[in-house]
């Protein structure tokens, strides 16, 4: 049987089996909704496409006919609201399953849909529907969010469309659907239309939208594929809220592209146990989370749950700690396979299914790009030494699933470009083999007494102590040396600062790498910021610092 990605990629294969080229085919009106959805509800219309777990643990199964079907109906229902080709329309929709058929009936309409995280607050939303010119905000009426989006349209003209319970005298998402036709003639849209904006976590500043095109969603066949290690008719999670771009990664384009099925659990609150519970009874065949949730994992007793139906894990957004990942895998048998990308691109590296993990490692350069190191004169830097990671161009065309802009910002997309390579301000070290290890942010660098020490490589000797659940390293200001060492470090349940522990991690990591890098200062703390995709903000800790000792 043909699948339906392979209308779309193809890979080159060398002689020893390796992915060398990926060709990418389509043509100007592709649209992921109509040819991908619609396809398989015409084809193959009782296949399962998306199983949702409630908070309440209740399950809802659809098949890619029901999608068709819902999502015809959902784009009906915006359009009785005025929402147009080009029209952008925001959703706030944590894990709900509407998310997707909303989604779904945006693109049907040739609009632009933000997914947007829950954690941000009013004056984040009033900021986004300006820039964006929102028509209309679909919201959960969960934790405030209602009453977050309701302040921030006020005078805007912006509609609020409410899923799940009334709210006030907001129009009801549920009751429109009811309402609306599902009958929906295809409209014409060109694939380098507007389609996505992810409003990214700028530490100051208006914050930034990231456009993508309709090609995007083809550039995460290779993600799914090739990094989930996602089958047909296999069941897939990804941890993420669906207002994170790793929703796109991971609860969407590829996997679907695949033929397999997206498993959404919308929890309230995470609790491993009731994970791996999941895990073991829908049978997961392939799992995606941030290291955060590998941490708290470790401390189950894996003897209680069957995960034989799991094959693949992997793991991106932050580094692995080396003590977490092989802990996993002595408890599972699996390993860990991390990745790297941005929410401007799709995935660029990683340890492809197949190939061995690596310690330390983010793995190879996805085929999709060309990757390079550079120096801060955009000149190749040797094997062996630190550069910032960026893309070159194939044929002097954009790559696919890297983004066409910065949404009213022309000056900032032209920066990133800087020589006709892509700039992701994000520094690594490539070996001779080809595998990159991850640094950190160019602001994350820390540059003490004129040594530069990367962040992640102290956090993983300090991951290794025994009373140690999650840490960041960030630079300090000093007048002496520009910047010291400091590790803020959340401890594991049961210990606590005796007076003593800080300067026994202290030893600890002395005696685990060169002495310009143990933390000079260790302060223990009961969370860590986050930016709204759920990452630990290094810049957050780094500003509150220089503002209380400036």
């Amino acid at each position: 049987m043909a699948y339906i990605y392979q209308d779309y990629y193809k890979e080159v294969i060398d002689e020893n089996g390796k992915i060398i080229d990926i060709k990418i085919n389509y043509n100007d009106s592709f649209n992921f909704a109509y040819d991908v959805i619609d396809r398989y509800a015409k084809e193959e219309p009782q296949k399962l496409a998306l199983v949702h777990r409630s908070a309440e643990g209740e399950d809802t199964r659809f098949t890619f006919g029901d999608m068709k079907h819902l999502s015809d109906k959902a784009a009906n229902m915006l359009k009785e609201l005025g929402v147009r080709r080009g029209d952008s329309v925001m959703l706030l929709m944590k894990r709900r399953y509407e998310y997707w058929i909303s989604i779904l009936a945006i693109h049907k309409l040739g609009a632009v849909a933000i997914p947007t995280s829950h954690m941000v607050s009013a004056e984040d939303i009033r900021q986004r529907v300006s820039l964006a010119k929102a028509k209309v905000v679909i919201c959960v009426n969960s934790d405030q969010i209602c009453s977050k989006v309701e302040e921030a349209l006020v005078g805007s003209g912006t509609i609020q469309l409410v899923v799940g319970d009334k709210y006030k005298d907001k129009i009801s998402f549920d009751e429109l659907m009811e309402k609306a036709s599902n009958k929906l003639e295809r409209v014409s849209t060109h694939v380098e239309d507007d389609m996505l904006y992810y409003f990214t976590s700028g530490t100051s500043g208006e914050p930034k939208a990231v456009i993508h095109d309709f090609s995007y969603p083809i550039a995460h066949i290779f993600t799914a594929k090739n990094w989930h290690g996602v089958k047909e008719d296999g069941l897939h999670l990804t941890v993420a809220d669906s207002g994170w771009a790793k929703s796109a990664w991971g609860k969407l384009y590829g996997q679907w592209f695949m033929g397999a099925a997206i498993m959404v659990y919308d929890y309230e609150q995470f609790y491993a146990g009731d994970m791996l519970k999941l895990l073991e009874k829908e049978k997961i065949r392939s799992f995606c989370a941030p290291p955060t949730i590998y941490k708290y994992f470790v401390l189950e007793d894996f003897g209680k749950y069957d995960l034989n139906n799991l094959r693949y894990v992997t793991t991106a957004g932050e580094p692995m700690p080396k003590e977490i990942a092989k802990r996993f895998t002595d408890l599972t048998g699996l390993t860990i396979r991390e990745g790297f990308g941005q929410t401007e691109t799709a995935l660029q590296i990683c340890t492809a299914v197949g190939e061995e993990q690596l310690t330390g490692t983010i793995g190879c350069a996805s085929p999709l790009y060309k990757v390079e190191l550079v120096d801060e004169d955009n000149k190749p830097v040797p094997v062996g030494e630190e550069g910032e990671i960026v893309l070159i161009p194939k044929d002097d065309k954009r790559p696919i699933g890297v983004f066409k802009g910065y949404l009213g910002d022309e000056e900032l997309y032209k920066e990133v470009w800087t020589g006709g390579v892509y700039h992701t301000k994000d520094k690594a070290i490539m070996d001779e083999s080809g595998h990159f290890y991850f640094i950190g942010r160019n602001d994350d660098v820390i540059k003490s007494s004129g040594y530069r020490i990367g962040p992640s490589e102290v956090e993983d000797i300090i991951m290794r102590h025994p009373a140690v659940f999650e840490c960041a390293v960030t630079a300090f200001p000093s007048k002496n040396r520009g910047a010291v060492v400091k590790a803020s470090i959340i401890l594991k349940e049961g210990y606590s600062d005796n007076g003593r522990l800080g300067k026994e991690i202290q030893e600890f990591v002395k005696e685990r790498v060169a002495i310009y890098k143990y933390p000079r200062i260790i302060k223990f703390v009961s969370n860590l910021p986050r930016t709204s995709s759920g990452k630990i903000s290094r810049a957050k800790i780094r500003q509150a610092d220089y503002q209380n000792n400036v």
